[in-house]
């Protein structure tokens, strides 16, 4: 257990370290001025920066968020309350009990905080707020429960993918198992077992990810033998069967628990920073596009200018870089030289080697206006030849500036969590050390697909 403890210490000191070099960069740009000379950017990221700061906190607090979710009538309270040993949520027989989503602590081992989420049913009214307020919880929860009741419906089906979307560990209730005799009861769960074989979006489910509970037992009626001999019929509540999933979530909770709690904070961060991205070049697209097009003219006449080839290639490879950062300087986000570079390596190579055959036409054009601007003194008639050529260079010069100045508005706004502690770049630390008896090694392959 103390390599997991080490490991899990580990993933939570470098998320933290991942949050707090963003929110150092976005003040650094608040107090230089890149964003305080721009009132309508702070409104607009102004909640981005409040998630930024709440999640930083959340990994301090060191509390663990368990959101329960399921349709109406699953008994999603009852679980809840059963693993608390107290009757502190409401429950009943009224679909629509829980109209809000509801918390409350639990520290199961003396060590662990927990915070529980009880939500509402996916499938009552007010479809959209009901919705939107389900994303949102599934946004902050680090564990997700999903109860049902028996075999799962078609809408429970759909919601369960949905979840599955939202890339958390998911553990799969099959709650009031004492209403099915033993043979129904694994029919059942072996059907549980097969959801999701076959469609693209999810994956049959491993027997660790399935838990049967009786989280509020129907009363029995049993029979009463009396001293005098006399026989009566009384009934009697048996207590909650939760055992096993207490000690599934325990035994998650001490393996990964600081590291679902890592990865969940980089989630939140990665996709703040995203947004912020995305805010900051949408108003700021007219000042990009004259940037691009100031760089796009510079180059090209610089390169038609210029007589010797190589230094066309190196100028205008100076140009690109200089471009790049004059742009993650106007959107305010982080940019080195050396990611400047990396930038532009994959715009080049990721062009289809469109980029690529540009510059080599553009050398082989300044190789022949080089030999042009040479022998000029000896034969006038290769002035034109030279102008020629520097005229075609300076074309495709222009272009390769345009395109890389497109393609660099784009990775900007997709690649600003990467680099040294950026979030994505932490994400598939922490996914790369894994190991293969834990939860997260499940969704190693469905996060991964996005880093």
């Amino acid at each position: 257990m103390s390599v997991y403890r080490n490991l899990q210490e580990t993933h939570l000191n470098r998320a933290r370290a991942s949050l707090r070099q963003a929110l150092s960069w976005y003040g650094y740009l608040r107090k230089s001025g890149q964003l305080s000379s721009n009132p309508e950017l702070i409104g607009l990221v102004k909640p981005e920066l409040e998630a930024l700061n709440a999640t930083l906190n959340k990994l301090d607090s060191n509390v663990i968020r368990i959101a329960v979710f399921g349709l109406v009538s699953r008994g999603k309270s009852a679980v809840l309350n059963a693993l608390l040993g107290d009757k502190i949520l409401q429950t009943g027989p009224l679909n629509g009990v829980t109209q809000w989503p509801r918390s409350v602590r639990w520290q199961p081992s003396g060590k662990v905080l927990v915070e529980l989420i009880d939500t509402p049913g996916l499938d009552e009214i007010e479809g959209e707020s009901r919705a939107n307020m389900a994303r949102e919880v599934v946004h902050q929860a680090d564990l997700i429960l999903f109860v049902v009741s028996g075999d799962i419906t078609r809408t429970e089906y759909q919601a369960l993918l949905e979840l599955r979307r939202s890339q958390k560990p998911l553990i799969l209730v099959f709650n009031k198992i004492d209403l099915y005799p033993d043979t129904d009861k694994s029919a059942i769960y072996e059907n549980l077992q097969q959801l999701g074989a076959g469609h693209p979006e999810a994956k049959p489910l491993l027997p660790d990810e399935i838990v049967m509970v009786a989280a509020e037992p129907a009363a029995m009626e049993v029979r009463v033998e009396w001293p005098d001999g006399s026989v009566s019929y009384e009934w009697e509540t048996p207590p909650p069967q939760v055992d096993e999933l207490k000690e599934t979530i325990l035994n998650i909770l001490n393996r990964e628990g600081r590291s679902l709690l890592a990865l969940n904070a980089l989630i939140q961060a990665r996709d703040a920073e995203a947004a912020i991205a995305q805010k900051t070049i949408d108003l700021r697209e007219q000042e990009a596009e004259e940037i691009i097009w100031q760089f796009t003219k510079y180059k090209a006449l610089a390169v038609m200018l210029n007589p010797i080839a190589f230094l066309d290639i190196l100028g205008g490879t100076v140009a690109d870089l200089a471009l790049i950062r004059a742009l993650a300087r106007l959107y305010g986000l982080p940019m080195t030289g050396y990611e400047a570079g990396k930038i532009l390596k994959t715009i080049l190579f990721s062009s289809g080697g469109l980029l690529l055959g540009e510059l080599g036409s553009s050398f082989l054009l300044g190789l022949g206006k080089s030999t042009a601007a040479i022998t000029s003194g000896d034969n006038p008639s290769n002035i034109t030849a030279f102008a020629g050529s520097a005229i075609a260079q300076a074309g495709i010069a222009g272009y390769g500036a345009y395109s890389v100045g497109k393609a660099a508005q784009v990775y900007l706004e997709k690649g600003c969590t990467w680099g040294q502690l950026g979030a994505s770049s932490v994400i598939q630390e922490i996914l790369s050390q894994v190991d293969q008896n834990t939860i997260l090694y499940r969704l190693r392959q469905e996060l991964g697909i996005k880093y």
